[in-house]
């Protein structure tokens, strides 16, 4: 095969692995760079299948990056799809609550929205209602006017042609097969760089270990389905949302609107058994089902945050009317026969510390002089893509100068 030189070499073309590559383009103009992407075209995966939600940035804690990233990464995503004329749906969101039990996490998130300086308003039944007509909620809510919606595939198509246009070069149908001798092998050519960025996805801890890194982490996937309505169009005006149980990183079943009108429900958050279970058997590895189900099996015994209920009210999900009874408690006139048509789903590449038999909440990298890791890039990622880039890019810097 081969042998290609190159100053950076990024593995993954997703919104994360595209948006630090411009950004490393602009601090290294003179730097060679060059993404690594196994598919025909770029943000195939997690970036062209999430909810296409650009999120406010009130649910986490104020010491995390993602609270640091979420409500710049709004603001700077905002702007970007206006200057390039990218559809935004700028529908604003409402969290309810079911009962009274739930009123204490909704003034947690409050408490967090105001650490975090995000805009985001206390309101009464009424007001909620006024906001849309048909949501229920218990005493009070929260209304989030920043969060908005847009089409995730339009987003990536746009920025991969920025990044040409920058000089950056894109190896499409290119898969990562291992490092030798500091040589990184692939499916077409070998590579030789100075600088390797991780930002794989659902099989960023297997290259991490390739590399010495991710020694204490590993990837748990979930399918995430969303549920469509044949509602008309815009039918709701803004996305609903319950409270979440904050302890574990899914905010629940809930409401959203497509950047064109449409309405779906969910996402779901079932354990898969292999990285890409995005269909039946499709993509069917028996290593990873083997691996997985093993780790699966310790979590089901053995876990801190209750991956026993947890597994088995997810699995629930995967029926039709599960979906819509758990959306039903936010909104009123929803019915079975509206819900029949399931998305294409999507897989979340949840990163786990096998140690402490816990979910990572926060966005983790890991690296050094020679490599830099993204090991933990689930959602919010999307809408913080841009600033959770340049602090990729920053803590490069500090390794390389």
């Amino acid at each position: 095969m081969t042998l290609i030189s190159t100053d950076f070499l990024i593995i993954g073309g997703g919104i994360i692995g595209l948006s630090t590559a411009r950004i490393l383009k602009k601090t290294y103009p003179e730097a060679k760079i060059i993404v690594l992407e196994k598919e025909a075209e770029c943000g195939l995966h997690a970036s062209g299948r999430n909810s296409g939600v650009l999120h406010a940035g009130f649910y986490y804690t104020q010491d995390s990056l993602k609270a640091k990233f979420t409500r710049l990464g709004n603001q700077l995503l905002t702007s970007y799809c206006d200057e390039k004329k990218i559809p935004l749906n700028k529908c604003g969101k409402l969290v309810v609550a079911n009962d009274e039990s739930e009123l204490p996490a909704l003034d947690e998130l409050l408490k967090r929205g105001r650490a975090n300086g995000v805009i985001l308003h206390k309101i009464t039944e009424k007001e909620a209602r006024e906001i849309e007509p048909r949501v229920r909620t218990y005493q009070y809510a929260l209304f989030s006017p920043t969060t908005s919606s847009v089409n995730p595939r339009e987003v990536l198509q746009s920025i991969t042609q920025d990044a040409k246009n920058e000089g950056i070069i894109i190896h499409n149908n290119t898969a990562y097969l291992k490092r030798k001798n500091k040589i990184i092998l692939t499916t077409k050519n070998n590579y030789q760089a100075a600088y390797v960025v991780n930002a794989a996805g659902l099989y960023a801890d297997i290259i991490a270990k390739d590399f010495h890194f991710s020694k204490n982490y590993r990837i748990l996937p979930f399918k995430g389905l969303y549920l469509y309505s044949n509602e008309p169009h815009f039918s709701i005006k803004t996305h609903i949302y319950p409270v979440p149980n904050l302890k574990n990183p899914f905010l629940g079943v809930h409401f959203t609107i497509t950047v064109d009108g449409k309405i779906k429900i969910g996402p779901t958050a079932i354990p898969a058994f292999w990285r890409e279970q995005y269909h039946r058997f499709e993509n069917f590895k028996f290593y990873e089902f083997i691996d997985i189900f093993i780790r699966e099996m310790k979590l089901f015994l053995f876990s801190n945050f209750d991956f026993k209920k947890l597994a088995i009210d997810e699995i629930k999900k995967y029926s039709k009317s599960r979906l819509v009874q758990l959306a039903a408690l936010q909104m009123n006139g929803i019915k079975k026969e509206n819900f029949q048509t399931f998305g294409k789903p999507g897989m979340r590449a949840q990163l786990l510390d096998v140690k402490k038999g816990k979910l990572e909440m926060d966005f983790v990298i890991e690296g050094d002089q020679h490599s830099m890791h993204v090991l933990n890039a689930v959602s919010p990622a999307f809408t913080s893509s841009i600033p959770f880039a340049q602090y990729v890019c920053d803590q490069i810097k500090k390794h390389i100068g």
